[in-house]
């Protein structure tokens, strides 16, 4: 499938941006259907970081693991989960952006079971609309009161 690629404009310095979504704990915080985080590993921000994380989908709760498998403080941070017979290899970038931050998130799958190849290709719109659903929420929280 080709990869899901979406970009935000944020109000807010990159250092700000990047703890949101790198950090396990602030990116739970941002995004409200996201209703448990449960670490698996010692290691709370950082590669190696395991944690399974559950979430509204509609009406019904999914659990997911992933693993940081890349960090680049105020850069990037990939995380990596195999879940239903499909590698989801997600990467956040910030850099400075025009008024702020360009958060950029890029989603690459690979489907190893048939079934998955077939069912993955035929999400992918719902797939990108959860995806924008997060960003706005991300872009909310980093630019709210509170930030």
């Amino acid at each position: 499938m080709k990869p899901i690629r979406i970009t935000r404009q944020i109000a807010a310095p990159v250092d700000a941006v990047f703890a949101t979504i790198a950090s396990i704990e602030e990116f739970k915080k941002a995004i409200p259907h996201i209703t448990e985080v449960e670490f698996l590993s010692e290691q709370r921000t950082g590669v190696g970081t395991r944690f399974r994380e559950t979430r509204l989908m509609g009406k019904r709760e999914a659990s997911t693991v992933l693993e940081v498998t890349e960090y680049v403080e105020n850069g990037r941070v990939r995380m990596v989960a195999d879940s239903h017979g499909t590698i989801w290899d997600t990467v956040f970038t910030v850099e400075p952006g025009r008024a702020g931050t360009q958060l950029v998130m890029q989603m690459e799958t690979r489907s190893h079971k048939l079934l998955a190849k077939l069912t993955t290709k035929l999400l992918r719109g719902m797939i990108a609309k959860a995806i924008e659903k997060d960003l706005n929420e991300v872009k909310r929280y980093c630019e709210g009161p509170d930030a």
